[in-house]
């Protein structure tokens, strides 16, 4: 969204951290604040320090993360530090150490980003981090997902809450916009800090951002794309749970690490649901962190093993750091043995 807005009072978005603040109905053991300095989650970091009002809060720690990309980081990180001590809270400096990648600086930044604030939550025992994304955030994210070729679930954005490295990570400004946020910190004179990156054109998001007033006159707004993300998610959901009960009823065996399951019962799913079960196959027996990416496992599952199971024909192929077999009637899932050197894979 972008614009003039009113300014929310404190008393609106107050109720959005209370569940995770206030010791009286908090399900959070302690709070982690991912605070960068920015209008967003300075409008996040002051509404936490106006809910003492309604009672004992957990314990809260802000952090920000110095990625050392800006020559400016450090100071910036350090007068957050001072903003918030102004709100009674403690301050954690984060330094995102080592080499940078020369290419997708923005994803590794965003992955160390998260990894350090998980690390800060579970030296400091807190359940959950805060973030300040918005409404507008989401919009950029399905956009630059669409942009990318992404199905269902590339479409259902970002989560309200999620959890990440034992840590719950809690997003309760998605129902906001950026411009309600800049009006609430000018309304009360909060300071915040800008980030010139955001408006860097190198970047996919600056430039997806930019775009956004020209999709919204033709009533693509921050509003409907988030809508669609809603929508996505409950039909990601419904789709994970129908290819989680067929992954357990098409099981014929399961041995050691390997999976084994009926084909017959696996090809009389529509081909949605036979791709996710395969895709589950693949992370039950290979245990990869990083999901496989739709288009090689459409490729390899429609181009290779469905027809394949369906002719009654053995195959066999790597996928997703797993040994995909076919023989007639079944479909055998292994962890992919270790390539030996000099040969191709």
């Amino acid at each position: 969204m972008s614009g003039v807005a009113k300014p929310l009072p404190v008393s609106a978005v107050r109720p959005l951290l209370e569940p995770y603040l206030l010791k009286s109905c908090a399900a959070a053991k302690a709070v982690v604040l991912a605070v960068s300095g920015g209008p967003d989650s300075m409008a996040l970091m002051r509404v936490a320090a106006e809910t003492r009002g309604c009672g004992a809060l957990v314990p809260v720690t802000v952090a920000t993360i110095d990625h050392g990309l800006r020559a400016q980081s450090r100071d910036e990180a350090e007068t957050v530090a001072g903003w918030a001590g102004a709100c009674g809270f403690p301050h954690r400096l984060l330094a995102w150490a080592g080499e940078k990648p020369r290419s997708g600086v923005q994803e590794a930044a965003r992955e160390a980003r998260y990894r350090l604030l998980a690390g800060l939550a579970q030296e400091l025992g807190a359940s959950h981090i805060l973030t300040a994304h918005t409404l507008d955030d989401q919009a950029e994210t399905l956009l630059m997902r669409l942009s990318r070729g992404t199905g269902v679930g590339g479409l259902a954005g970002m989560r309200a809450e999620t959890e990440r490295g034992g840590v719950r990570l809690a997003r309760p400004f998605l129902g906001l916009s950026k411009a309600e946020l800049l009006a609430m910190c000018a309304a009360h004179g909060w300071p915040y800090l800008e980030d010139p990156s955001n408006a860097d054109p190198r970047f996919a998001r600056s430039r997806w951002r930019q775009l956004m007033p020209l999709l919204a006159r033709e009533g693509l707004t921050a509003e409907r794309l988030a809508a669609l993300a809603l929508r996505a998610q409950r039909a990601e959901d419904a789709l994970e749970a129908r290819a989680r009960a067929v992954l357990d009823s098409a099981r014929i065996a399961r041995s050691g690490a390997s999976l084994e399951l009926d084909g017959a019962a696996l090809l009389g799913e529509p081909e949605a649901i036979r791709l996710r079960v395969v895709a589950q196959a693949i992370a039950a027996v290979a245990g990869a962190d990083a999901p496989l990416r739709l288009e090689r496992l459409e490729e390899h599952a429609l181009g290779r093993v469905f027809p394949a199971l369906a002719q009654g024909a053995r195959a066999k192929l790597n996928l997703g750091g797993a040994l995909i077999e076919t023989t007639p009637g079944r479909i055998r899932f292994s962890p992919e043995p270790p390539r030996r050197r000099g040969r191709e894979p």
